[in-house]
């Protein structure tokens, strides 16, 4: 299997970590629809790391312009 198709399930922490945003920042971004929401599995929320890094690059790219 290529590393490019795995999209790994992060948890809170991790997407936190990745995009140095609060908890309250990162739901008051997705209620907005500026961030990608979750994924429920059960009682846990997971996020895409492919859709993270996607944001994060699109960050970058818009303070870049």
């Amino acid at each position: 299997m290529n590393e490019q198709t795995i999209d790994r399930l992060i948890d809170l922490e991790e997407v936190m970590r990745q995009v140095g945003m609060k908890k309250s920042k990162l739901y008051a971004e997705i209620k907005a629809g500026r961030f990608p929401a979750p994924v429920k599995l059960g009682s846990s929320s997971r996020w895409s790391e492919r859709k993270v890094q996607a944001w994060v690059s699109q960050q970058t790219e818009q303070a870049a312009a």
